[in-house]
C-alpha cells in the first residue's frame, strides 16, 4: 500500500530480485561506523550545550509576576493547609467481633472508648438511641448531685391543722421513712422513723392543745400531683412482684409489704398505707390515750398552715445514690427524679423529666439530642440514650468530674458488690474486681455500662445494650459478660472490626 515504509535487510538492500544502489551516505556509514558515531556524538553535545545556554538566558530574562495580579488574571484555587499534620493511625488487631455477634444478644448496640482520651475503639451503632434499662439510674443519680447536692436531705413534716384536733402529715418524697420502731432496721438502714415523728408531734401538740384530742390526720402528698403515680409504659407486674411502688410523695418503707426485704409486693394505696402506719405510731406514742382520740381518722388533702409540730430528715442524698445504684432500687430512683424536677421549679411531674434530667446534666456536656427520658428508673422501654453518650458519661464518672465521685462510689463492682456480685464467673472471672458498672434488665433487653481497667492497664469506658424479640435476659446477660471480658483482654489493641 502507498506510504508503507520500505524495509531493508542487513546488507542495506531492499528485499526482492532487484538490488538497490550501494553508494551514498549509507555506504559511507557502513564503511566507517566508529568515526561516524564519534562525530555524531560531538555534534549532539554541542547542540545540547548551546540549547542549555539559551534556556538559561531565557530563564534569567523571564518576566517576573508583579506584586498585584492584573484584573484579567486567573488564579487556581488555594489549597487549605492544616495547622498540624495528623500522626499515623494505629492499626489495632484485637477483635471481639465473634463475641459481639453472639446470637444471645439478638441485636447489639455498643461503644467502647479509652477513658483517658475519649478515643472510640469499638462501635456498633453507637449514636443510635436505645433503651438503657436501669443504666438510666446513673443519669438520675447525677442529676440529683447537680440539682440537690450530695448532702441534701428530704424532710417529712407534721403541721398543725386548720382547726384544733387536726394535724397534717406532709410527705416530700422520702420513700425510706420507716414504720419499723426505733432499734429495728428496714431495708433502708439508718432511715428516719415514723415513731420519732409521732412522739415529737404528740409532745408538742399536748403542750399547746392539752384539752383537745387529735381526731383527724390529713395526709398531704401534694409535693407533686398524687394522681401522677404510674407511667403507662410500665409493666404492672413490677408492682405486684415487688420491684416498684407507685410514685407518691408520701409513703413508708418504699411501700413494701415487708419493710426489710429488697423485693416485696407493693400496694395500690401507698398514701393510705403510710397514714395507717402513722396512726399506729401516734397511738403507741400516747399510751394513756390523752392526746389521740381512739376514733381518729385520716383523709387526704393539703396543709393550709406551716406551724410545725415535728419533722424528720432523710439520710443525705449520697446515701440514697449508693442504695439505688448498688441494688438498682426503682422506687428511690423515681423519687429522686421527681424531687429533682420539683426543686428545679418544674413541678415534679413525670412528663417534666424529659426536660429536668437533661438540664441537670448540662454541666457534664451530655448532649440532649437523641435522649428520651420517660422516667427516673429506666423501667420504661421508651427511654432512649445512645451507647456512645452513655460510655462517654462513664468516662466522667470514673474521673469524678463535677461531683460524680458520689455516683462512682455507688456503682457495683463485678464479682464483689451489688447487682454484679454474682456475675463474671467461669471463663470471665478475670473481669471480677476490674469492671465497675450499672446493669439493666427489661423483658426484652439486657444492658451494662461502666468502666474497666484492661489487662494492659488501659482505662476503658463502655456501654452495651442487647435487645430484641426472643431475647432471654439471663442468656443475654451472660453474653454481655463474655463480650465485656473480651474487651478487657484486648485493652488498647481493641479493634472495631
Amino acid at each position: 500500500m502507498a506510504g508503507d515504509p520500505i524495509v531493508t535487510d542487513a546488507t542495506g538492500a531492499a528485499p526482492g530480485p532487484t538490488a538497490a544502489k550501494t553508494g551514498g551516505i549509507g555506504a559511507l556509514l557502513r564503511k566507517h561506523p566508529v568515526a561516524w558515531m564519534v562525530g555524531a556524538g560531538a555534534v549532539a553535545f554541542a547542540l545540547l550545550g548551546t540549547g542549555s545556554v539559551f534556556a538559561g538566558v531565557a530563564w534569567a530574562s523571564r518576566d517576573l509576576p508583579s506584586a498585584s495580579a492584573s484584573p484579567d488574571a486567573t488564579q487556581g484555587p488555594t489549597r487549605a493547609v492544616p495547622g498540624t499534620i495528623a500522626g499515623p493511625t494505629r492499626m489495632r488487631t484485637c477483635s471481639v467481633a465473634a463475641q459481639a455477634s453472639d446470637g444471645r444478644l439478638v441485636s447489639l448496640l455498643g461503644s467502647v472508648m479509652r477513658a483517658d482520651t475519649g478515643e472510640v475503639l469499638f462501635d456498633r451503632g453507637g449514636m443510635t438511641p436505645g433503651a438503657p434499662a436501669s443504666v438510666l439510674k446513673v443519669f438520675t443519680a447525677a442529676a440529683a448531685v447537680a440539682r440537690l447536692g450530695p448532702d441534701f436531705q428530704v424532710t417529712t413534716s407534721v403541721y398543725e391543722g386548720s382547726t384544733a384536733g387536726t394535724i397534717v402529715l406532709v410527705g416530700r418524697g422520702d420513700a425510706t421513712l420507716s414504720a419499723l420502731p426505733v432499734g429495728q432496721e428496714s431495708y433502708y438502714a439508718g432511715a428516719p422513723k415514723l415513731q420519732t415523728l409521732a412522739e415529737t408531734a404528740i409532745a408538742n401538740y399536748r403542750a399547746k392543745y392539752a384539752d383537745t384530742p387529735i381526731t383527724k390526720v390529713v395526709l398531704d402528698a401534694s409535693y407533686w400531683n398524687p394522681a401522677d403515680r404510674w407511667d403507662a409504659s410500665w409493666d404492672r407486674g413490677e408492682q405486684t412482684r415487688g420491684y416498684q411502688s407507685e410514685v407518691t410523695a408520701l409513703q413508708v418503707d418504699g411501700d413494701r409489704a415487708d419493710p426489710r426485704a429488697a423485693t416485696s409486693p407493693r400496694s395500690t394505696d401507698p398514701i393510705g398505707r403510710a397514714g395507717a402506719a402513722f396512726i399506729a405510731a401516734l397511738i403507741a406514742a400516747d399510751p394513756d390515750g390523752e392526746v389521740v382520740d381512739p376514733a381518729v381518722t385520716t383523709t387526704t388533702g393539703t396543709a393550709l398552715g406551716s406551724a410545725t409540730l415535728a419533722e424528720v430528715k432523710s439520710q443525705p442524698i449520697r446515701t440514697w445514690i449508693s442504695q439505688l445504684l448498688l441494688d438498682s432500687d426503682n422506687t428511690l430512683a423515681e423519687m429522686l427524679a421527681r424531687i429533682v424536677s420539683r426543686e428545679s421549679d418544674m413541678g415534679g411531674s413525670a412528663s417534666s423529666l424529659q426536660q429536668a434530667i437533661p438540664a441537670a446534666l448540662m454541666g457534664w456536656e451530655v448532649p440532649s439530642a437523641g435522649l428520651v427520658i420517660r422516667d427516673g428508673s429506666g423501667l420504661s422501654a421508651d427511654n432512649a440514650v445512645p451507647t456512645q453518650v452513655m460510655a462517654d458519661f462513664m468516662r466522667q464518672v470514673l474521673a469524678g468530674t463535677g461531683g460524680l465521685d458520689v455516683v462512682r462510689a455507688g456503682l457495683p463492682v463485678a464479682g464483689k458488690t451489688g447487682s454484679l456480685a454474682d456475675r463474671f464467673s467461669g471463663d470471665n472471672a478475670d473481669a471480677r474486681g476490674n469492671v465497675t458498672a450499672k446493669s439493666g434488665t427489661l423483658s426484652r433487653a439486657s444492658t451494662l455500662s461502666g468502666y474497666l481497667t484492661a489487662a494492659d492497664g488501659t482505662p476503658l469506658a463502655f456501654a452495651f445494650y442487647a435487645s430484641g424479640d426472643g431475647l432471654k435476659t439471663n442468656d443475654a446477660r451472660a453474653a454481655i459478660d463474655t463480650l465485656t471480658a473480651a474487651v478487657l483482654r484486648c485493652g488498647d489493641n481493641l479493634s472495631t472490626n
